[in-house]
Formats: structure tokens, C-alpha cells, sequence
């Protein structure tokens, strides 16, 4: 039901993605026609006042001229004008500079049915806003003219083009949306595909297929994506791998100490043996065996929580790792190893508990690798904005194949001895990365191992 709800859910965005690219098309055409019939209006609009401007300038023209040719304003004269004014389709009416009226084309008997008829034959279309006009002879003001000159009308033939160019922008946005939408399917059934692919990818992942990955990686976002989730995949795989072998280590770790333990107690229960000394102390050592192994876990566990759990304060590294050195310099002895400090005078702020835990972890870690008669040197400088913490052994070094793998969770060396749970350097690596540090390895075998530390001051 679910992966059938999923399949009904993506062809609903295929649809919708097909659907947008027809919108698109069609949104695309439609503001086309809106800015082309808005450009036709203007232009015609213009047409019209140039039309509308050119008559106003031709009868103040006209009137002017019968002014320089009478030196005066003549009603005669002024009538003699009137069949030309009413040809036009205008209502006039003559003002002189003062404001009173000198003529009008009612004067001349003409009157606005006449004017109307003219228009109509004309085709000039209805009278537009009255407009004073000035009227002057030689740079002097003579007279004003009041007119009302047709609007005039949009030929025929442009009315016509703008009809086909609409009737074209309609056929275009109607193409444009049926390409759109065959586009908008293609691209749609491209694009949901390998997003498809990648969901029942980690359907199956999360179903316990640890060994499914994306096969589908195309060159874009997509692609990084289905990267990105087979490399998560490698790396959930690798872990489940590392837990179970480390599960195994870990039961044979408890099943060793326990059994002795066992053993020895169902003895003393049989009345075969009695609670010696040797034997109390057996049992007492492998209760530490087995007490080690449970503070190795709980570290591992607790170093998840180390970036939220850090107590910084400024402190002296120097002195804290002098002070961790002498703390184990009788388990060195003891174990026939040298222990040599070479340290620079550095002060860091950081949590004093987990750095003492990350110092221990690696010095503890080169007791148990280094035979007698070996030594591990512990040395402490600046580099930079760093402070530098090397623990180098004369141990038998750490094989290739494991070099990189040693601070992984879970993971232990098959070359590990018995006594250690292969936590150490894990809880280590965390708690360094906790500090915004970094822990690094260098080894070759038969030639020891170095362990760098490197905290920001």
C-alpha cells in the first residue's frame, strides 16, 4: 500500500511538473499578446492625438492666414472659411485677445447635424476634448481659436493586422503549451526516474538489503544525491560488518574470564578444590579483566556525548600530560619499557578529564604493543595554531591493512592481544575530534607506530 501510495504520489508530480511547463508556455504567450496589443494600443492612441493635433494646427494655420491677409478680423472673411472648417467635422469658435467672441461657425449658419453629417461621411469618428489655441501673426497674438476636432478613427488595415497578429499569438500560445506539455512529460519521466530508483533503493536498504545501491546516477543534483546515499550505504554496511565481528570479539572477551570464573567457583562448590589465596586471586583478576572491558564500553558510549559534556577551562597540557606520564611510568617499568617525555611549555582550553582520557588511552595502547626492552618517547611542541602531542613506540608496528581502520568503531585487529577490547584508540579519536582536533597514525612494520595529536591552542 504504501509503495503503491508513493508510485500515485509521483506520477502526481510528474503531472504537476508536465502541467507547469504547458502553464509556462501558456503564461509565456499570453503576457506576448498582453505586450503586443499593448504596444499596438499605444501606437494607435499616438496615431489618433497626431491626427487630432495635425487638424488643430491646420485651422489655426488657416485662420491666421486670413488675418495677415485682412490686417484685421473680418466677419465676411471669416465666413468664407466655414465650408473648409465644416469639411473637417470641427466646431470653431473665434475669440479676440481679450476674450470676446469675434466669430463662430453658427454665425456662418452651420450647424452640429451638418457637422455630424460630415463626420460621418468622412469617417472621422466623434468630436474629441475642446482645445484653446492661440493664434498669432508675426510673433503677436491676434486672436484665440476654441476647437473641437474629431478624434479620428484607426484604419481598417491596422485594425486587421492586429487582428491576425492576435489570432497568431493565440495559435502560439496553443503550440507553445502543446510542446510545453510534451516537453514537461519527457522531462518529468527523466527527472522522477532515478528519484524513483533511489527511493526503492532505500526501501530496500532499510528493509535489510544492506547490499542495495543506486544504479541509476546521472550527471546533475540527482546524481550527487544518489552518490551521497551509496556512499552512506559502504559505510552502513562496513559498520554492520565491524559490530558483528566486534560482537564476536566481545562475547569471546566475557566468555574467557566468565568461564574461568565458573570453573573455579564450581570447584570450590564440588569440594575440589578449596579458596586458596592463588585461586581468590584468580577470580579477582578476572573480574578486573572483565571490569576493564565494561569501561571500555561505557567510554566508547560516553564519547558520543563528548562535544556536549566538554568542561573547558585553560589549563596547561604540559602539565597535565607530565602528570598522566608519571601516573603509568610503573606499569612501564614493570613491563621493561623506557618512557621518555620530550615537552614544550603549552597551554590549552579544554576539558582536563577527556584530555588525560585521550593521553592514557594512546600510552595504554603502546603498553600493550611494545615488548621489553622497547621504549615509547612522548613528545609535546607548537605548530602553528596547534599544539602537537606525538606518542611514538618501537613497537612491532601496525600492519598495512589495518593502518586504516584503526580508529574506526568496532574495528580490532586480528594482531590485537587477547588482554585489550580494541576500544581505546576509538574513544580517543572521538574525544580529540570533540576538541576540534584531529588523531593520526603513522606505522610501517617492525618499525613501531607514532600517534599525532593535534588541539587547537
Amino acid at each position: 500500500m504504501w509503495t503503491a501510495m508513493r508510485e500515485l504520489l509521483r506520477g502526481r508530480f510528474a503531472r504537476r511538473l508536465a502541467l507547469a511547463f504547458a502553464a509556462l508556455g501558456i503564461g509565456t504567450a499570453a503576457l506576448t499578446a498582453v505586450l503586443v496589443n499593448t504596444a499596438f494600443t499605444n501606437r494607435f492612441e499616438d496615431y489618433l492625438s497626431e491626427q487630432q493635433h495635425a487638424r488643430q494646427q491646420q485651422l489655426v494655420s488657416l485662420f491666421a492666414a486670413d488675418y495677415r491677409h485682412d490686417g484685421a478680423w473680418q466677419t465676411r472673411s471669416l465666413d468664407q472659411l466655414a465650408p473648409t472648417v465644416t469639411m473637417t467635422g470641427s466646431e470653431a469658435e473665434l475669440l479676440d485677445p481679450a476674450g470676446h467672441k469675434v466669430w463662430s461657425l453658427t454665425d456662418a449658419d452651420v450647424d452640429a447635424a451638418t457637422l455630424a453629417m460630415h463626420r460621418e461621411m468622412m469617417g472621422t469618428g466623434e468630436l474629441g476634448e475642446p482645445r484653446s489655441l492661440p493664434v498669432t501673426v508675426d510673433g503677436q497674438r491676434v486672436g484665440t481659436l476654441q476647437v473641437r476636432v474629431p478624434q479620428g478613427v484607426v484604419p481598417a488595415v491596422d485594425k486587421n493586422f492586429q487582428s491576425s497578429v492576435n489570432r497568431l499569438l493565440a495559435a502560439g500560445a496553443l503550440g507553445a503549451a502543446l510542446v510545453a506539455l510534451v516537453v514537461g512529460v519527457y522531462t518529468a519521466r527523466r527527472a522522477t526516474a532515478p528519484i524513483a530508483e533511489l527511493t526503492r533503493a532505500a526501501d530496500d536498504l532499510a528493509a535489510g538489503r544492506r547490499d542495495r545501491r543506486a544504479t541509476t546516477i546521472p550527471n546533475n543534483e540527482i546524481g550527487q544525491l544518489a552518490t551521497a546515499f551509496n556512499t552512506m550505504a559502504d559505510r552502513v554496511e562496513k559498520e554492520d560488518e565491524l559490530r558483528r565481528t566486534f560482537a564476536a570479539d566481545v562475547a569471546h572477551e566475557l566468555r574467557t574470564p566468565l568461564a574461568i570464573q565458573r570453573s573455579q567457583l564450581e570447584a570450590i562448590q564440588d569440594g575440589i578444590s578449596k579458596p586458596t589465596e592463588e585461586v581468590i586471586a584468580s577470580l579477582h583478576e578476572e573480574s578486573l579483566r572483565l571490569g576493564r572491558l565494561v569501561a571500555d564500553l561505557e567510554a566508547l558510549a560516553s564519547a558520543d556525548a563528548a562535544a556536549f559534556t566538554l568542561k573547558r577551562e585553560p589549563l596547561s597540557l604540559t602539565a597535565l600530560v607530565t602528570d598522566t606520564v608519571n601516573g603509568l611510568a610503573d606499569s612501564f617499568t614493570e613491563a621493561g619499557i623506557a618512557l621518555r617525555t620530550d615537552l614544550t611549555d603549552i597551554r590549552v582550553e579544554a576539558d582536563p578529564v577527556r584530555l588525560r582520557q585521550i593521553v592514557t588511552n594512546q600510552l595504554t595502547n603502546a603498553l600493550k604493543f611494545v615488548p621489553a626492552g622497547g621504549s615509547v618517547t612522548v613528545t609535546l611542541r607548537e605548530d602553528d595554531e596547534w599544539a602537537e602531542l606525538r606518542v611514538a613506540d618501537t613497537g612491532a608496528g601496525i600492519p598495512a591493512e589495518d593502518l586504516p581502520h584503526i580508529f574506526d568503531r568496532f574495528f580490532r585487529s586480528r594482531a590485537a592481544r587477547a588482554d585489550g577490547s580494541g576500544i581505546g584508540l576509538a574513544v580517543a579519536a572521538e574525544l580529540v575530534a570533540a576538541h576540534g582536533g584531529t588523531l593520526t597514525a603513522d606505522s610501517a612494520p617492525g618499525q613501531g607506530a607514532t600517534f599525532t595529536t593535534r588541539l587547537p591552542f
